[in-house]
C-alpha cells in the first residue's frame, strides 16, 4: 500500500505544480495536522483517494469548513486495507488553546482505546500531530512530545508512528525516521511517501 503523509506546510508539488506521475499509485493520504481544510479537500479531489487526518494545535477552522472525503481520526482506530490506523490530535498544553493536552490527558485518551485494541488488535500505524517525548521533539513547552506516546510504542509496537508539528527540512528522507523498539517514528513535515 502506497501512502502519502502530509503535515504543517502547504507544498507546491501537491498543488499547482502537481505531477501526477510522481504520485502515481497513492492509495491513502494521512494528514498529521496544521494544514488548511481547503488543502486537504483539494488533495482528495486530485488523487481521488481517502484522507484520514488529525488536527494540529493551529487547526481552528475545521468545524466551520466541512472536509468532504476526509475523516477525522482523533481517538479512533480504523481498519484500512488490513491495517489498523489510530489517530491522536494536538500538541502538549502550552497556553490553553484548542487541541492542547497535558500528558495525563493524552494518556487517558489512549487508555480508553484498550478495549478496542483488545477486540480489533493494536494499531499498525499511529498518526499524531506531536511527536513522542525525546524523539524529534524540542524543549520549548509547545514542541515537547508526549511521554505517553513512548509507552504506546513500547506496549503495542506499531509499524509506523507518524507525526508532524516539528518543522524541519531533510537533506535525505532517512533523516526523518528514527526506529525505536521496531517502530519507525517518522516526521511527516511537508510530505513523505511510504509503502507498506
Amino acid at each position: 500500500m502506497k501512502i502519502l503523509t502530509i503535515a504543517d506546510i502547504v507544498v507546491p508539488a501537491l498543488q499547482g505544480d502537481f505531477d501526477a506521475e510522481r504520485f502515481k499509485g497513492i492509495e491513502l493520504i494521512l494528514s498529521c495536522g496544521d494544514l488548511p481544510p481547503e488543502y486537504l479537500a483539494s488533495l482528495v479531489n486530485t488523487l481521488e483517494v481517502p484522507l484520514y487526518y488529525v488536527r494540529g494545535n493551529h487547526d481552528l477552522r475545521y468545524e466551520n469548513s466541512p472536509l468532504e472525503g476526509c475523516f477525522d481520526l482523533h481517538s479512533k482506530l480504523v481498519r484500512v486495507n488490513n491495517l489498523n490506523i489510530l489517530g491522536l490530535e494536538g500538541s502538549r498544553w502550552y497556553n490553553g488553546g484548542s487541541q492542547q493536552y497535558t500528558d495525563s490527558q493524552m494518556a487517558a485518551i489512549i487508555r480508553r482505546q484498550r478495549f478496542t485494541f483488545w477486540r480489533k488488535g493494536g494499531p499498525d500505524i499511529v498518526i499524531t500531530h506531536a511527536p513522542p517525548r525525546g524523539i524529534h521533539d524540542e524543549e520549548d513547552l509547545c514542541h515537547r512530545g508526549f511521554k505517553t506516546y513512548l509507552r504506546l510504542i513500547k506496549k503495542y509496537r506499531p509499524r509506523y508512528f507518524i507525526h508532524g508539528h516539528i518543522h524541519r527540512e531533510f537533506a535525505d528522507n532517512s533523516e526523518r525516521i528514527t526506529v525505536i523498539n521496531g517502530t519507525h517514528v517518522m516526521n511527516a513535515f511537508g510530505y513523505h511517501v511510504i509503502e507498506i
